[in-house]
């Protein structure tokens, strides 16, 4: 982003210019879901023996980034998409485990 930001001259806040546009999106919505994620993940680690729960969970995290920011780029809707349900999906197995740790049934 800083490499666009010199090359079209334009150092603070939004830009018209479509590219450095998407890529703040794209940065903005990293910041947005991932360190949650990461706090989840983290508590799912440290609540089991067995590196699979947060295996699996880490691995659907990556894989949603990297298709969402695939899909932003490339102005790839069905991938952008496929990212994002990727993204929650993660989070949303995390806070399964975590309440059925909780409750014990995990």
């Amino acid at each position: 982003m800083s490499l666009r930001r010199v090359k079209i001259g334009d150092m603070i806040g939004d830009s018209p210019d479509q590219p450095l546009h998407r890529r703040i999106r794209v940065q903005g919505n990293f910041i947005e879901y991932v360190p949650l994620c990461l706090l989840g993940l983290v508590l799912t680690e440290a609540e089991t023996v067995s590196l699979w729960p947060a295996l699996s969970i880490g691995i659907t995290l990556v894989c949603g980034r990297v298709l969402h920011v695939i899909g932003m780029y490339g102005n790839y809707a069905p991938l952008r998409g496929l990212g994002m349900v990727l993204t929650y999906l993660s989070l949303v197995l995390t806070a399964l485990f975590l309440s059925g740790t909780m409750l014990g049934f995990v």
